[in-house]
Order: C-alpha cells, then structure tokens, then sequence
C-alpha cells in the first residue's frame, strides 16, 4: 500500500497529461478509421498540426493572431482599469453607490455582442469595434467583483482603524482593498477567458481581421482543420491568461497573506 502511494506521489506531476494524451489518441484513432459520422472529413490531430505548422509558416495564423491579441489586451485592460475604479468609488461611497447602481443595473443584463449593430453605427467598422466591446464585456463583471469585494471587507477592521488615527485614504489603501483581492482577482480571471470569446465573436461578425476571421473564411472554405486550429490557440490563450491573472495575484497578495 505504501509502495502504491509513493509511486502515485511520483506521477503525481505530470498526472494531468494522461486524459489529455488519451483523448488526442482517441482523436487520432477515431479519425483514422472514420468513427465520425457526417458527409465532411474530420480531420485526424496530425492534419490539424501540419495545418497548424502551415499557417504559422506562411504568416496567416501569425497576423491573425497578433491581431486579435492586440485587440484583447487594449480591450481588457481598459475595461479592468475602469471597473476597478468605478468599483472602488461605488463599494467604499455609500451614496455614489446607491445614485450609480440603479444605472449600471439596466445596461448590465444586456450582452456585450447586443451593442454591436449600435457600435457598427457610432465606431466603425475598425479595430475600435472588438476593443469597445471587449472593454464593455471586462468593465461591468469587475465593476461589481470590486463592489462586492470591498462590501465584504470586515466592518470592525475598518472602526478599528479609525479609532486608531487613520484616514479614509489610509483605510481604503492599507485595510479594504488588500481583503478585497482575491474577490477582484477572481472577476479579473474570468473575465481573462471571457473577453477571448468575445472578440472571436465580434471578428467573425464584422472585422476582416482576427483568428475569428480567419475561422469564418476557413468555414466558407469547408476547412475543418483551419476551424480546430483556430480554437486551440483559443483554448491556450484563454488558459495562460488565466494563468497568468493567478500569477499576478499571487505575487501581489503575497506580501499580505
């Protein structure tokens, strides 16, 4: 029994990569011998990566990409930069909560894409249109992950330093926001995957430009294989992002918990 848990504790590491290897060998084998049904070919892992190496070698998956990044890192950063703000003066101001909130409460139910045919009209059909949408998607869910962070902040820590001498700055700056981020942070990681989605969406919709493009022009083209690689890089990108908010937030929480 002993022996069992050492050699489990030894695998222990790299356990995640068995279910992933299995599937892409039941996804190699069941295209191999047509398990799929349907009147188009569905393509074997190996055809998606040499697709995969032929876009990337000819600069096609390369500018798409790099596109679509752009527009997702613009997009985000603005949109979190504003809720974290807009959040910070609505959790920590009684009154600025209850004049904002009724308002921010109506637009908040609406989708990102359903400002699209508004933003057509007002922006353009440009680079500013997926960055618009994305900075609407990202600001509304970190807007109120930042409300409820603060809100859930301990009153009494907050009495306690009061009593002591500190400012409402000092307060705000030393106490509520430290407690407040891991609530902050879990609205920033999944608004990370969220505003991938989004931008997919809005370029398959409306820019020539963008992996999502270039997954619509690859289903005109009846091209599984473009399709899959396109949602792969989409699926990596979606999971370092997350990682790399997890990153982020354990080095800045670090020096406090």
């Amino acid at each position: 029994m002993v022996k069992i848990k050492s050699i489990l504790t030894r695998l222990k590491p790299g356990w995640g990569l068995i279910p992933i290897l299995a599937f892409l060998l039941l996804w190699e084998v069941s295209a191999r011998l047509n398990w799929v049904p349907g009147q188009i070919h569905f393509p074997a892992f190996s055809e998606v990566v040499k697709e995969f190496i032929n876009l990337a070698s000819s600069g096609a998956l390369g500018d798409n990409f790099a596109a679509s990044l752009f527009r997702v890192i613009v997009g985000l950063t603005a949109g979190s930069i504003a809720g974290i703000m807009m959040g910070i003066i609505m959790g920590w101001n009684e009154l600025a909560h209850k004049t904002l909130n009724p308002i921010i409460s109506l637009f908040l139910p609406i989708p990102p894409l359903g400002w699209l045919p508004l933003l057509m009209l007002w922006v353009g059909i440009n680079n500013w249109l997926p960055i618009t949408i994305i900075f609407i998607s990202s600001f509304f869910p970190v807007l109120y992950n930042t409300v409820a962070g603060i809100k859930s902040v301990d009153k009494d820590y907050v009495k306690v330093s009061r009593t002591l001498g500190a400012s409402d700055f000092k307060i705000l700056t030393t106490v509520v926001m430290p407690l407040a981020l891991p609530i902050i942070f879990t609205g920033l990681r999944l608004n990370a995957g969220h505003a991938w989605r989004v931008v997919i969406a809005a370029e398959m919709v409306a820019i020539p430009t963008g992996i999502g493009a270039l997954m619509l022009r690859a289903e005109s083209l009846i091209r599984i294989d473009i399709i899959i690689v396109c949602l792969i890089v989409l699926a990596i990108m979606t999971f370092l992002f997350d990682k790399l908010f997890g990153f982020f937030e354990n080095r800045v929480t670090a020096r406090w918990y």
